[in-house]
């Protein structure tokens, strides 16, 4: 179960610690990861290479690395998608590894999720830093961008193996904006590239069909 940007407030607190957003989640992190992982589930988090977020509703990583990583951990959380945005101008290549090594030295295995949208050609690199790296800008529900981010994506596939994978963005079978026999595809293509396969929509409400497809 990933949480994405907006989870938490705009300002650290004392300690130098991100902090969930109070509205959102009263109980905190720890409480949800210890919520999820009761349900046989694990958690993932979102944050940012940079000094704020994408949507710059809560403060990025960037220089805070150690004291992120460590709070995640002790969190319970079991995957990280790191984003790109408000960055200082220096190269993903020179940020993203501080977060590996943070992360390794919190003492908890978390996935690592590269999000630079595959400005860089991550494939080329990101293989020794993360488990999963963006290689296309996002998705979005039309069966026009999704073969597009598949057709962006299958020239790196030599780069993909055991413990790092190409992602061409989340799916989005279930949404409700193609056909049926449309999202069966786009399906049986993420998993052909060994893409993240990742539910994109609300599994509370989907429908039979894209439950058999999942």
């Amino acid at each position: 179960v990933n949480i994405d940007d907006c989870w938490g407030e705009l300002k650290r607190d004392k300690n130098g610690r991100l902090v969930a957003n109070s509205t959102t989640f009263p109980s905190g992190i720890k409480a949800l990861a210890d919520y999820v992982h009761s349900k046989g589930l694990k958690l993932g988090i979102y944050s940012d290479a940079g000094h704020y977020t994408c949507a710059k509703r809560q403060p990025g990583s960037l220089g805070h690395e150690e004291i992120d990583a460590a709070t995640f951990a002790d969190w319970g959380v079991d995957y990280l998608k790191y984003d790109n945005c408000y960055t200082d101008g220096s190269k993903p290549q020179d940020r993203y590894p501080k977060m590996r090594d943070a992360l390794l030295k919190a003492g908890r295995p978390i996935f690592y999720s590269l999000c630079e949208w595959g400005v860089d050609d991550p494939a080329t690199w990101a293989p020794k830093i993360g488990n999963s790296w963006r290689t296309t800008q996002d998705i979005n529900n039309t069966w026009t961008r999704i073969v597009s981010r598949a057709d962006l994506n299958n020239k790196w596939a030599k780069y993909a193996g055991p413990g790092g994978w190409n992602d061409p963005d989340m799916l989005e079978v279930g949404n409700g904006n193609v056909t049926k026999d449309e999202y069966g595809a786009h399906f049986s293509l993420w998993a052909l590239m060994k893409a993240p396969l990742l539910i994109g929509c609300d599994v509370r409400s989907m429908s039979l069909g894209t439950l058999k497809i999942l």
